[in-house]
Parts: structure tokens; sequence; C-alpha cells
């Protein structure tokens, strides 16, 4: 979750010959599963697509963001460019500690993915849903690890086998204390 400080305003008081500051409140935020789907349901297109987002679509997906009791439509007017840059970098934080080597290239067109994508991978893995709650891309590291985890172990090729065989007879031979 992120939480972030917004509608803040600084003015000099003369009476104490201090800045004070006015309209301050805070927005707790997540980019979860939730949000997403609450965005795709009203545009009515895939958010993780690789199509540019207008500033309208952008807003509205930080205001699905947003978690706290408040009316976040008046407060995300008031959003600095500070502001925008703590949600940027909190939707492109990992948010887990489990890393991934270099995937193979896949050939062809990528899947495009969607909220009932996602649900249906969390279905398919018997995630619960309470994690459709977690930050998203702590989910797709969950729903990474499954799929690795689920998939059929690779075979050997014929050269791998036969290195196999030959250490296992050399370990035979010595134990047994036979040249063959």
């Amino acid at each position: 979750m992120l939480k972030i400080i917004v509608g803040e305003e600084e003015y000099y008081n003369e009476k104490t010959e201090e800045f004070e500051s006015v309209g301050v409140a805070e927005l707790e935020l997540e980019h979860s599963l939730i949000s997403l789907s609450k965005w795709e349901s009203h545009y009515k297109k895939p958010f993780l697509s690789a199509d540019e987002k207008t500033s309208d679509e952008l807003m509205y997906y930080v205001e699905m963001m947003v978690i706290s009791p408040l009316n976040p439509t008046n407060l995300l007017t008031k959003l600095t460019d500070k502001n925008i840059q703590e949600i940027q970098a909190y939707i492109e934080s990992s948010e887990s500690a489990t890393t991934f080597g270099k995937m193979p290239k896949t050939p062809g067109r990528g899947e495009i993915i969607t909220a009932e994508l996602i649900y249906y991978w969390m279905v398919a893995f018997t995630i619960p849903f309470e994690c459709e709650r977690w930050h998203l891309n702590r989910l797709f590291a969950l729903i990474r690890v499954c799929n690795i985890k689920n998939a059929p172990q690779k075979k050997m090729s014929r050269t791998e086998a036969a290195i196999q065989r030959r250490e296992l007879n050399e370990q035979r031979k010595a134990k047994l204390g036979t040249s063959g």
C-alpha cells in the first residue's frame, strides 16, 4: 500500500511568524487486481496493453487505486508532480523478494492480459481470492512461481543422459573396486 499526502498548501502566518500547512489529507492507494478490474470494466479495454493511455485514463486508474474512505475526486486534482512520481514508482515496484532469470523469447504474439485472465490463473493455481488485494506485481510473481513449479521437468538430451550414466558407472566401479 502506498500512502501519500495530498492537498497540502503552505502559507505564512504573520501572527506566529511561521509557515503553516492546511488542507492536508492522506490517500492510501493499492495497485491491485481489484483496481485493474474496475478500470477495465469502465474502459472496456486491457489496462496492461502496450497502448498509450490518456491522462484521463491514467487519472481514473489512480482513482480506482484509492482505498482510503475519503472522496478521492477532489483530492486527485491536487496531486503534485512529486505525488505522481511516487505513484509511478509504486506501480513499477516488484514488491517481492523473488527474482527471475532471463526468460527465453517465445515465438508468436503474446497473450493479451486482462483482469479475467489473471483471475483464471488464480483459479487454475488455487490462489486464494484474498490475493486480489496484493500489489499486482507481487501477484504476478506468485503466478509465475506457480507456473514454473507446475511445469513438467525438461527431458535430458542424449548427451546429458550418456554423461549421467557414465558418472554413475564410475561411482559404482569405485565403490565395488572393479574395473568394469
